[in-house]
């Protein structure tokens, strides 16, 4: 019995692109500005998918919770939002991006929880690796 390499498991014909190249970004649109002019900042370097979806997600639940107020119907918190608030769109994946408006009506109808709202745990600026500080300190 030989022990042959399955053809599943042999070497790809070309090298695996390396997966540190390929990002993805988050634009914050201010809803509140012109259309042509309304990217308040793009968020970079989101090395998976995964990651800037569920940033783009909570950044746009907790846009909606500072729209809510107490007695608020959900179409009156989603008219805020539109004048007021800010939207996410994840760059780099048209097909697989997470996009605010298949959620849009949940949010408004369902409180987020502190949890969920929480951008700034997923922000990727906050993802710095010690020795890099290091070099600027």
């Amino acid at each position: 019995m030989t022990n042959q390499t399955p053809p599943s498991a042999s070497s790809p014909s070309s090298p695996p692109s390396d997966p540190q190249e390929k990002t993805w970004s988050v634009r914050i649109i201010d809803l509140s500005l012109k259309e042509d002019d309304n990217v308040a900042e793009e968020v970079k370097v989101f090395y998976d998918l995964a990651h800037a979806n569920a940033f783009a997600r909570a950044y746009v639940r907790d846009s909606i919770e500072r729209c809510r107020t107490k007695g608020a119907s959900a179409h009156d918190i989603i008219a805020t939002w539109r004048h007021f608030g800010e939207d996410a769109v994840v760059v780099g994946d048209d097909e697989n991006a997470w996009s605010s408006a298949h959620e849009i009506d949940f949010f408004a109808a369902d409180p987020a929880t502190p949890m969920e709202r929480d951008w700034r745990a997923l922000d990727p600026r906050r993802l710095v690796d010690d020795n890099e500080i290091s070099r600027y300190l």
